[in-house]
């Protein structure tokens, strides 16, 4: 490849601002100038009372504003990155059902006008009698929600820091509960986040049938004479994600089940003739809550994070996001280079655990297929299970197994019933144990037990609870079917939780990354794996692709059949290695090359020392830049066969500030002339750019942050790029 140098302007660097003010908005004159995103700078919580009746969180980026007299009411929630205001109206701070009442809590706004409101119409708040009544606030510092622990390379591995205020309510007919809502605002992050908590030091019970810990009375997005709430857009600066999200999509949107957009017929002056203007946001579960607080227990509702966004621009908007897990979850930017081993006997896992060492591997995951038990607790399964771990442990690799939950049927006195027809059946995945029943219990008791008792490091979860319902009356978890979905996901995220304090690294096709999971998958047809692998280099290029809007490479995995899978023939699979070493060397660096894991499915790394040669290049080369490979990826052009392909990683902070993969799915040499954007580096001016590990150029940017180069790919092949400051 040759890079040759193109023109460009020699702009000053007020030019250079008024452009980027032009690109990205009025964030930077808000705040001082600088891009939250890159520049490093330090932006700390902050929560002050401003005035005598007025308490605010801020960090710069952000800021909510809080009335507190007689009653707390959130009059303001702005945008310091635009200057725009979120809220239109105010609302109250929540809403729960105690025995079979609904009370509202804080206060609420006595004025008709809701299209708007003026600092004013303060004297207009009141709080209802039968609301819950405020009696005081307390300041904290943000702690971790359940602790965990770091035992694999990880890109990151500082939590989240920031500022608590936690304001306290009673309600004279619910004597002795008291419940609490807190507000997180970070250090740093354009982010807040709420739960409420309820505790019951006294002497009664409390059946909590639904709490609605957030609700917002928003701007909206988009006016429409005519049009309903589900068709209308919803706010593009509010986005909002919580700890109650599954269905198995992957994708966080999709997974959500607790955000609800709702419109509001007490919004009058709304240009829409029904009132259907999406413009409140509510959390709760849809199912309700269904469970007892009895004395001396503890309740603490979901947890609704709001990042407040900058921009229309969908990879801003993405890399905002990605920040967001990256300090909320820090347990989830932990990357290990791992294998999916498919074993009969012992003595593969011993082999496929030298190959591990040989090749640089991390770790091993014996895969779904292979001859381990986790749910044998007998003294034989277990020793068996620990002996094979101690050998991987002493020559340095973790070692996990794969445990299949859902799709399966256990008899009908453990499966979940039916509400419709009473019978087992009617899961999303058709038949699936009910986690609350006996059998359900057990198992969770098993796995603890297995991973206590082996020191296995990685837990591979098939079907996690997907949001199942279960309307048996006999199983002891649960009461019945208003109880049983909130039951079992706690149970879940229970064994998550408990896993990840033991530092234990978790594969899960649901969204539990907020509770303690690792990895999911990025989202695939299995069946694709089945097709000829010169479709499926092209079609896993299109998932990294389309996976890496949301997540960090860390975040998700891929899957390359070393062996047949979903029926795949000779022209999918890589056995033997050694006669598919191009396609083995390139599915390879397209996933290592975009800092994600896939699982390498099969008996072996390698056949022959020649393939041995070419696994150890590829992870030599990985862990070379892993820093920079496992920073987040900028899309340049999507791979469809017609034209080139490929991806950025940046990293304002690091050696490397940008890793450039490039791909040609043709079968002729391709030369090219292709800018890569380069703002998200951080560099304004020049870069250092190379080929691989060839000499270094130094290239001048153009006014809009660009590097335009001349690019060689080579037929049905790659190239990379290295840039540098």
């Amino acid at each position: 490849m040759k890079i040759h140098l193109i023109p460009a302007s020699s702009a000053k660097l007020a030019t250079l601002l008024c452009l980027f003010v032009l690109f990205f908005g009025t964030a930077q004159a808000q705040d001082s100038g600088g891009d939250w995103l890159i520049d490093g700078k330090s932006r700390p919580a902050e929560i002050l009372k401003i005035s005598p009746t007025e308490i605010q969180l801020r960090n710069g980026l952000i800021q909510r504003t809080f009335f507190l007299s007689p009653n707390p009411a959130c009059h303001d929630f702005t945008n310091l990155m635009t200057g725009e205001q979120l809220l239109r109206t105010i609302m109250p701070e929540a809403r729960i059902t105690v025995d079979g009442k609904t009370y509202e809590v804080g206060a609420r706004l006595n004025f008709k006008e809701k299209g708007y409101f003026k600092k004013e119409w303060l004297e207009m708040v009141e709080t209802p009698a039968n609301n819950f009544q405020f009696q005081d606030y307390s300041l904290s510092e943000i702690t971790a929600h359940f602790p965990s622990k770091i035992q694999f390379w990880t890109s990151q591995d500082q939590a989240a820091t920031g500022k608590k205020i936690s304001f306290a309510y009673t309600h004279p007919d619910l004597p002795g509960l008291l419940l609490k809502v807190h507000y997180e605002v970070y250090d740093n992050l354009p982010l807040l986040g709420k739960y409420l908590t309820l505790e019951n030091p006294g002497g009664n019970s409390y059946h909590i049938d639904q709490v609605v810990n957030e609700i917002l009375g928003t701007v909206e997005e988009e006016s429409a004479v005519v049009g309903k709430t589900t068709q209308m857009k919803k706010p593009h600066q509010l986005y909002i994600e919580n700890n109650f999200a599954f269905n198995n999509s992957m994708n966080a949107e999709i997974s959500a089940q607790a955000t609800h957009w709702k419109s509001d017929s007490t919004y009058t002056s709304q240009v829409n003739y029904d009132y259907q203007t999406p413009s409140i946001m509510e959390v709760y579960p849809e199912k309700g809550i269904g469970v007892d607080l009895k004395p001396g227990e503890n309740f603490q509702s979901i947890r609704t994070y709001e990042l407040i966004l900058d921009s229309y621009d969908r990879e801003r908007n993405g890399l905002a996001r990605r920040k967001m897990y990256r300090a909320l979850a820090p347990w989830a930017m932990q990357n290990p280079i791992f294998m999916h081993l498919v074993s009969k006997t012992d003595e593969q896992v011993r082999t496929a655990i030298d190959q591990c060492v040989a090749t640089g591997y991390e770790a091993l995951i014996l895969s779904f297929g292979s001859h381990i038990n986790m749910e044998d607790n007998s003294p034989e399964n277990i020793q068996r299970w620990k002996t094979l771990a101690d050998y991987a442990h002493e020559r340095g690799i973790k070692i996990g197994g794969y445990s299949l939950f859902s799709s399966r049927t256990i008899g009908p006195e453990t499966d979940v019933i039916s509400p419709v027809t009473g019978k087992p059946g009617g899961a999303f995945f058709g038949n699936a144990p009910c986690l609350a029943s006996e059998w359900g219990l057990n198992y969770l008791d098993k796995l603890r037990f297995f991973f206590s008792e082996t020191g296995f490091d990685i837990f591979e979860n098939d079907g996690p609870y997907p949001g199942d319902v279960c309307a048996s009356i006999s199983h002891p978890g649960h009461k019945g079917l208003e109880d049983s979905q909130w039951v079992q996901i706690n149970l879940q995220k229970g064994l998550y939780q408990w896993m990840n304090s033991k530092g234990i690294y978790i594969n899960a096709p649901d969204w539990y990354f907020l509770d303690g999971t690792h990895k999911i998958a990025m989202g695939y047809r299995e069946v694709n794996f089945a097709l000829p692998r010169e479709r499926q280099k092209i079609l896993n290029r299109q998932n990294i692709f389309d996976a890496t809007w949301e997540k960090t490479p860390s975040m998700g995995w891929g899957f390359v059949p070393l062996t047949a899978y979903h029926g795949g023939g000779a022209d999918a699979v890589l056995e033997p290695l050694n006669a598919h070493l191009d396609d083995y060397r390139q599915l390879m660096m397209q996933y290592y090359g975009a800092g994600i894991q896939a699982c390498y499915r099969g008996p072996r790394l390698y056949d022959t020392e020649e393939t041995k040669a070419v696994v150890i290049g590829v992870i030599d080369w990985y862990k070379k830049y892993r820093n920079i490979l496992n920073s987040d990826i900028i899309r340049l052009r999507r791979a469809d066969g017609r034209d080139w392909d490929g991806w950025m990683h940046v990293d304002p902070n690091g050696k490397e500030k940008a890793l450039v993969m490039l791909f040609n799915p043709t079968a002729e040499p391709m030369k090219k002339e292709i800018r890569l954007p380069m703002y998200y580096t951080g560099l304004t001016d020049q870069i250092s750019i190379r080929q691989e590990d060839g000499e270094i150029q130094r290239l001048q940017l153009n006014r809009n942050f660009e590097a335009s180069l001349k690019v060689e790919i080579p037929a049905n092949g790659y190239t990379w790029l290295v840039v540098e400051k």
